[in-house]
C-alpha cells in the first residue's frame, strides 16, 4: 500500500493542528463537508464491482455479525456513556450520531496495516454504509426521540443523496467503465484520504472556539466509546470461533465510525456544538486505529 496511506493517522493530527491554529484557512469550506462526503462515497463505490457484494453471501456470518455489532453496541454505548459523565443535550445528540452512523472508510486502510482481510473489510463498510441510511435516523430517534424532536425522515433522505447515491453511481461507472477504472483505481485510497483529511480539518476550524473551553468529560467518553468499539469488535468474533484476520477486520469495522457523516448530520439538523463529539471522534479514532494496526501489524496472524 502506498506510503501516504500508512501516515494517514498522522496527516490527519498534522491537519488538525494546523486548523485548530488557523481556522480561517479552512472556515470558509463549510458548504463543502457534504459534498466531500459525497465524493468519499463515490470513490468507495468506484473500488466496488457487483460481484464484491457476493461476499455477503460468502462470508454472511461474519458480515451478520459486524452489522449486529455495530448498530448495537456503538449507539447503545454512545448513549450510555452519556448518562454516565452526564452530558448534555447537544453532547448526547452528537455522540448518539457517531454511534448509530455507519463504518467509516478509514477503516479500511487499517485494516489492511493490521494485516486484517480487506476485501471483507471493504464489502462490511458498503453493506454498513448502506444499511445505516436506515438505521442511522431510526437508532437516533430510538435512543433520544422521546427528549429531543429528531427529523427522522429528512435524515432518511440526506441519508440516501449523501451516502447511497454516490455509492451506487460509483459501482456502477466501475461496471461501465471497468477498464478506465481499472487505471485509477489505485489512487483512489488517496485521493479518498485526502477528502477524510481535509473533511477534519474544516470540522476542527468551525469548532475551535469551542475545543478551547472543551469539557473532559467529552474527551473521555469519545476516546471511551471508541475503545469499547474496538475491544468487543474483535473480541466478540473471537469467542465465536472466528480466525484472528476476521476478528481484526471486524474489530476496525466496529470501532472506526464515519464520524464525518455525524458531523454533517449534527450541523444541518441540529447545531454546530452538537458535531463535537464527531469532530472529536474524527481525530482519535484515526490515532487509536493506527496504533492498533501497527500493535498488530508485528503480529503473525495465525
Amino acid at each position: 500500500m502506498h506510503l501516504s496511506l500508512q501516515l494517514f493517522p498522522l496527516w490527519a493530527v498534522i491537519s488538525s493542528v494546523i486548523a485548530y491554529f488557523n481556522p480561517s484557512l479552512f472556515t470558509g469550506f463549510k458548504s463543502s463537508i457534504v459534498p466531500l462526503l459525497m465524493f468519499i462515497m463515490l470513490t468507495m463505490g468506484l473500488t466496488l464491482k457487483p460481484a464484491d457484494f457476493k461476499r455477503v453471501v460468502e462470508n454472511k456470518k461474519a458480515v451478520g455479525l459486524g452489522l449486529v455489532l455495530q448498530f448495537t453496541i456503538m449507539p447503545v454505548t454512545a448513549f450510555l456513556l452519556s448518562q454516565l459523565f452526564a452530558l448534555d443535550t447537544q453532547m448526547l445528540i452528537g455522540m448518539v450520531l457517531v454511534g448509530a452512523v455507519a463504518g467509516g472508510t478509514a477503516s479500511n486502510v487499517l485494516c489492511y496495516l493490521a494485516k486484517g482481510d480487506v476485501a471483507l473489510s471493504v464489502t462490511m463498510t458498503a453493506i454498513s454504509t448502506l444499511v445505516g441510511v436506515i438505521m442511522t435516523p431510526l437508532l437516533t430517534n430510538l435512543l433520544i426521540g422521546q427528549n429531543i424532536d429528531i427529523p427522522v425522515l429528512s435524515m432518511l433522505s440526506s441519508l440516501a443523496k449523501i451516502v447511497l447515491l454516490p455509492l451506487l453511481l460509483g459501482v456502477t461507472l466501475n461496471y461501465v467503465f471497468a477498464n478506465v477504472i481499472e487505471k485509477i483505481n489505485s489512487k483512489l485510497p488517496i485521493i479518498a484520504m485526502l477528502a477524510i483529511i481535509l473533511i477534519i480539518s474544516i470540522i476542527v476550524a468551525l469548532n475551535q472556539p469551542k475545543l478551547q473551553s472543551l469539557s473532559l468529560l467529552i474527551v473521555a467518553a469519545v476516546v471511551v466509546h471508541n475503545l469499547i468499539g474496538l475491544t468487543l469488535g474483535y473480541w466478540a468474533p473471537k469467542k465465536l470461533g472466528f480466525n484472528e484476520q476476521v476478528c481484526r477486520t471486524v474489530a476496525f469495522e466496529v470501532g472506526m465510525q464515519n464520524s464525518g457523516l455525524a458531523v454533517a448530520l449534527a450541523i444541518k439538523f441540529f447545531t454546530p456544538t452538537a458535531a463535537i463529539a464527531g469532530t472529536l471522534f474524527s481525530i482519535w479514532h484515526n490515532i487509536s486505529g493506527s496504533i492498533l494496526a501497527g500493535y498488530w501489524q508485528r503480529k503473525r496472524v495465525d
